[in-house]
């Protein structure tokens, strides 16, 4: 999720044989028990990192057939980075591998395991020792990896100063290399990067990195494993903050669900878009410096996001429900603080989903105002896969500013893409959205969806997703 608006300024071995292969020169390996879990410790000569994890067989993924991992990589001084990695029920050693970031900044992605698209969920209304299974999970195409980060959010230990996206991609390239080393048999597998919400300057600018230190690798400039990077998506994204906060007005005034201001209201706060915020976004753009890119933010939350966002009575992560209408449910959050479950997943703090600490670090740099559009356009002209997708009824990251994101791309297929029209998206017959795509990059609108899409409609983004990953143009079904 997005919350950094106003109201934040006011056994991989032991279960499944990973270590009876021939371990690199130097290298060691041990496996004990800790309060009745079984913990295996791997240390890697060549890159002085260290991975840490256990295995829990039918612990969420109820078919125990399925390897399943959590645990913690080292990736800097002090730096231990949570992972939960999940192997694909289909052809594992054949799937592809993606990783999974939820936004924030600074929240966990056991959000997008446990509300949106892991094997388990308490999105019905399930007991809390009970979670049910779930049949449109997205490790039943891929091998799915999810990442807390910065340092601080969800499970992850340790010190870091991260307090921009340009900052934390040298992190999570760290953590790939460090994951590389362990899990050789990846190193060929195409690799891709889903994210959402602030996830828009996440995915992009981490992907760029990857692009970047791949170059460099090609080069012989560093001395690394290149990543296949293949494809990106980015669902209900924060990308460009000028469509972003364009969007904000366009769908308060004008949504398929209920109008949040009138027409005479939304007009005023367009003319302070183009007189204040633009100008402001423009200079932080410009110049790049924290202090210009703070005022922007200040500028465009305190004059459009904040008085939008308490118009009414409507929930900003899905405008069909009140304010108090929180969905999905946070049955994970209570079953992650269990001790029992922590000593299970080899967790070493308590569970913290969205710290505030975090979210003040990049307030500080003025992350939020920062336009990872360019970013982007390099992801799509590398020939990477993109979705740029949104449910329909998320107010705080819409499906409108996302739609002209998509729009403002620069790729061969641009002039092409900007003319077609939305055609209805099928998912067995049945139109679950609209979209569109033109060579490598599609939009995809998702009716009767909230700001984390697959906890709404997971038959939808499940068919999504799986397109995407094969590089495939979104089609219907």
């Amino acid at each position: 999720m997005r919350v950094l608006g106003l109201l934040a300024l006011a056994g991989l071995a032991a279960a499944g044989g990973l270590f009876e292969k021939k371990q690199p020169e130097g290298s060691t390996t041990r496996i004990f028990k800790r309060n009745g879990a079984t913990v295996t410790i791997f240390e890697h000569a060549e890159t002085g990192s260290t991975l840490e994890f256990t295995s829990n067989p039918g612990l969420c993924e109820e078919n125990k057939q399925v390897k399943q991992f959590s645990g913690y990589l080292s990736v800097g001084a002090n730096m231990n980075m949570w992972f939960w990695f999940f192997e694909a029920r289909k052809d594992p050693e054949k799937a592809p591998l993606a990783a999974w970031f939820n936004g924030g900044p600074g929240c966990s992605s056991m959000i997008g395991l446990f509300q949106e698209h892991g094997p388990c969920s308490w999105n019905n209304g399930e007991a809390m020792d009970k979670p049910s299974n779930n049949p449109y999970s997205w490790n039943d195409y891929a091998n799915m990896l999810y990442i807390d980060q910065p340092i601080g959010v969800g499970f992850s230990t340790g010190s870091s100063t991260v307090d921009s996206t340009t900052g934390a991609a040298k992190l999570i390239w760290n953590l790939i290399q460090a994951f590389y080393a362990k899990f050789p048999e990846y190193t060929s597998r195409e690799f891709a990067i889903w994210t959402e919400s602030y996830g828009g300057h996440y995915g992009p600018g981490f992907a760029k990195y990857i692009l970047d230190q791949n170059k460099a690798i090609a080069s012989g400039k560093i001395n690394a494993t290149k990543i296949n990077f293949s494809a990106l998506g980015i669902n209900n994204a924060w990308v460009n903050p000028y469509d972003a906060y364009k969007g904000m007005i366009d769908f308060a005034a004008n949504n398929s669900h209920k109008p949040l201001i009138s027409s005479t209201t939304a007009g005023r706060y367009t003319q302070l878009l183009e007189q204040s915020c633009a100008p402001a976004l423009k200079k932080c753009w410009a110049d790049s410096t924290d202090a210009s890119c703070r005022s922007a933010m200040n500028t465009c939350k305190i004059g459009i996001e904040s008085p939008i966002s308490m118009a009414g009575d409507f929930d900003v992560y899905d405008v069909r429900k009140g304010r108090r209408g929180k969905w999905p449910p946070q049955t994970y959050e209570k079953w992650l603080q269990q001790p029992a479950v922590q000593t299970m997943i080899g967790a070493k703090q308590k569970y913290n989903e969205c710290p505030r600490q975090i979210q003040a670090r990049f307030q500080s740099t003025g992350d939020d105002s920062r336009n990872f559009l360019g970013a982007l356009e390099e992801v799509v002209n590398s020939g990477a896969q993109v979705l740029v997708w949104a449910g329909d009824s998320d107010w705080i990251c819409n499906w409108m500013g996302n739609f002209y994101t998509a729009n403002d791309v620069k790729y061969p297929g641009q002039a092409e893409f900007k003319s077609r029209a939305l055609q209805p998206y099928k998912v067995n017959g049945k139109e679950k959205g609209s979209f569109k795509t033109v060579k490598n990059l599609a939009f995809l609108r998702v009716y009767n969806a909230g700001h984390t899409v697959p906890a709404y409609q997971p038959e939808i983004a499940l068919q999504a997703f799986v397109q995407t990953m094969k590089k495939e143009p979104l089609s219907s079904t």
